[in-house]
């Protein structure tokens, strides 16, 4: 194909259809951000809600007399996963590296005496005054994500819960 006998491109075309592409991106752009801003108002007055609710019970809960007093009974199997942080990752690791040499019921006394100072040692999140009003929430039937919620908002950790 010799170029010089091929027409040129109409300008106007070419400019009609990048004008139709340019005004039904901007729609989209548009469309998409009333979406966004009505779903985020909407999670807004949602989470609004949720605190103002989770204000309510934590005003109830605090005119009940008597519990600030309350203790909690934690299960030896559920210790381990309710400590903080790497405290019982130690505990396991100093458990396990008990020495195989010794005799076998020599191994386990140690292995236990072990467990119980490391245990006696540990701050658990039950043992917390800080958490002891989370976990009461908890007991009494207050949804978790609410829970949750309030925790952050007071700069506790929430993963502790469980």
């Amino acid at each position: 194909i010799f170029l010089m006998q091929v027409p040129a491109i109409q300008q106007k075309r070419t400019v009609a259809f990048l004008n139709q592409f340019v005004v039904h991106t901007v729609q989209f752009l548009n469309r998409f951000s009333t979406v966004c801003e009505e779903k985020l108002s909407a999670l807004s007055l949602r989470i609004q809600q949720i605190e103002t609710t989770l204000n309510i019970l934590d005003a109830k809960l605090s005119s009940i007399p008597g519990l600030e007093d309350v203790k909690f009974e934690v299960s030896s199997a559920n210790v381990n996963s309710v400590t903080n942080g790497p405290v019982a990752q130690a505990a396991a690791d100093q458990q396990t590296a008990v020495s195989p040499q010794s005799g076998q019921n020599n191994t386990q006394e140690e292995g236990l005496q072990k467990t119980e100072a490391i245990t006696e040692n540990v701050t658990t999140v039950a043992k917390d005054p800080r958490y002891a009003r989370y976990l009461k929430m908890v007991q009494v039937g207050v949804p978790v994500m609410a829970i949750r919620n309030k925790m952050i908002s007071e700069g506790l950790n929430p993963d502790l819960l469980e």
